[in-house]
This record gives structure tokens, C-alpha cells and sequence, in this order.
């Protein structure tokens, strides 16, 4: 088995390994990685992608690909094919996209939130000294959801979403994620700025779907303009959404805002004929698994945010 740079290749010889990965996001997550997969052959033509593939007998086995964005790297994706020998190959790429990744000047910092298809990728985060959270990727039938359609509490009102709510849901991600475990797994969550960038990955890019401002909600005090709670919704596949975010304002937690915002999406998403909604959580955030659990989410598939700090 060879491990040879990203660059010296050209999408079209990947093309298999595109389309088993494919295959597995739709059969086992309901979703279409295709469009994310489509950004991969872009920036891998135009040799702008750091990254690895795994040749054995002159065909690619398995690929990996890394960003680097400041002080930080991110691992963006790791794939092997299952019809290789999965463990080993895994453990060898993610090697190499490390040991490039710490050789960079100044890096302190990289994360990693990877989905496993047929290979645990623990093991191997373990072994290069990564600090993980468990994290569980939840499916809800849309027409099987328990839904108690209670009220919005007093004094508040639900509004759609609206581009001009940029800034405030930043400042509202920031002060939500304060000394939360997703704030230690995604450093963008730690500032205004770095909340700011993920906005708008998710609303303007296709890396979490397409969103869908139709099923995302702001909730507001009923005479003023501060945000209290959000969500955020994109279409991941036909008939098919997901939850990219749902946060509520420190102090307002157990007025059942987070619920009635799910409950609300949910109820869109219902009117325009989705089948699924999905999300991801991290484990220790008991209070909304058993949210989700009790709306009727169930957990299919697990995975592990990872950080590594120099």
C-alpha cells in the first residue's frame, strides 16, 4: 500500500470511493453526500485540498482530506473502501494528515467529526492522543413524531428566519455554548466571529444540505427584538431535513422554548411532505437526548468529536 498526496491526482480516479461513500451516507444516514462530494472534486482538480489517498495494486482504497483555517486544522473526511482492509488503511492516513497537520507553524489546535462507515475510527483517534466525545446521530419519522403542540410561554413570539439575524444568532451561539461541551469540540462556538463563520457555512454552503429558512425559527421577547432561541433547518436529501442547530439563551432554559422550536420545525416540515428529520448530539448533553428521545428521535448511528491541542 502506497500513501500518496491528493495533489498529484485528479478527482476521476477516486471516482469509485466517491460513489461507495455516497452510497453509505444515503442507505445508512439518509442523506446525500452528494454535493458535498462534488466540493471534493472541485477543490482536489485545482490542487487546493491537503490531504492523502491509499493506493494498492495502482487503485485508491481510501482517501482523507484536511482544511487549515488560523491557528487550527481540520480533518474533513476519511474514507476507505470495505472492500479493503479498513483498520490499518484508516490508521495510516489519519497518521499522515497529522503529522502534516503538526508540522505546521504555529497550530495549536485540531478537531475532527467523522462518520464511521464499516471501521471504527476511535482506536485510531485514541492511539494519536485525541480527546473524544461520543456523539449520536438521531432519525425522527416526521409523521411518527409525539408532538404536544403546547404554547409558546407568555411574553414570547416565534418569528422565520431572516438574514438580517446574522450577527445576533452569532452573539446568541457564543453565549449559548459558554462552558458547553460543543463549545470544547468546535472552537467556533467560543467567539462571535468564529459563530459568525458557522452561520454561514450552514446557510450559505452546502456542506449541512441546503437550508431550508422555511423550517428555521427565531424566538423573541414579545415586545422587543433580542434573540432568546433559534433553529436552524436544511434539506439533506429529497424529502429528507436536518437540524443544524437549536440553541436557547442562558437563562431561559426549562420554559420549553426548545421543544416548541423543534415541535414547530417538525410541524413545517410535515406541511411540505418530508418523511425524516435528522440531528446530531453529543451524549453528555442528557437533557436534549432525552428531548429528542421523547419527540421520537432514535439514535442510529454513533460517532466521536474529536480535539487535539498542542
Amino acid at each position: 500500500m502506497r500513501i500518496v498526496d491528493l495533489r498529484q491526482l485528479h478527482s476521476r480516479s477516486l471516482e469509485p470511493l466517491f460513489q461507495e461513500e455516497t452510497q453509505r451516507w444515503r442507505e445508512e444516514l439518509q442523506w446525500d453526500y452528494q454535493p458535498s462530494i462534488d466540493l471534493v472534486r472541485k477543490f482536489i482538480d485545482s490542487r487546493a485540498l491537503g490531504g492523502y489517498a491509499a493506493i494498492e495494486n495502482g487503485e485508491p482504497i481510501g482517501y482523507g482530506f484536511y482544511v487549515l483555517e488560523d491557528y487550527k486544522g481540520l480533518i474533513g473526511g476519511l474514507f476507505v473502501s470495505s472492500q479493503h482492509s479498513q483498520a490499518p488503511t484508516t490508521q495510516r492516513l489519519l497518521i499522515e494528515m497529522l503529522s502534516a497537520l503538526q508540522a505546521t507553524p504555529r497550530l495549536e489546535r485540531i478537531e475532527a467529526q467523522l462518520m464511521p462507515f464499516g471501521t471504527e475510527l476511535d482506536p485510531a483517534f485514541l492511539s494519536q492522543h485525541f480527546h473524544l466525545h461520543t456523539r449520536q446521530f438521531m432519525l425522527l419519522r416526521v409523521a411518527e413524531a409525539k408532538l404536544k403542540a403546547e404554547p409558546l410561554s407568555a411574553g414570547l413570539r416565534i418569528e422565520p428566519w431572516t438574514d438580517r439575524a446574522f450577527e445576533s444568532a452569532a452573539r446568541l451561539i457564543q453565549l449559548a455554548y459558554a462552558n458547553h461541551v460543543d463549545g470544547r469540540n468546535n472552537d467556533q462556538y467560543c467567539s462571535e466571529a468564529g459563530s459568525l463563520r458557522f452561520l454561514r457555512n450552514i446557510v450559505l454552503l452546502p456542506g449541512c444540505g441546503q437550508f431550508l429558512p422555511a423550517a428555521s425559527f427565531l424566538v423573541r421577547p414579545a415586545t422587543g427584538d433580542a434573540l432568546i432561541g433559534m433553529i436552524l433547518t436544511s434539506t439533506v436529501a429529497d424529502k429528507v431535513g436536518h437540524t443544524t442547530q437549536v440553541c436557547v439563551m442562558p437563562g431561559h432554559h426549562g420554559r420549553g422554548i426548545g421543544r416548541h422550536l423543534m415541535e414547530h420545525s417538525i410541524e413545517t416540515l410535515g406541511r411540505r411532505n418530508y418523511e425524516s428529520l435528522s440531528l446530531t448530539v453529543t451524549s453528555v448533553n442528557t437533557r436534549a437526548v432525552e428531548l429528542y428521545e421523547h419527540l421520537g428521535f432514535r439514535t442510529v448511528k454513533t460517532f466521536a468529536a474529536g480535539v487535539w491541542q498542542a
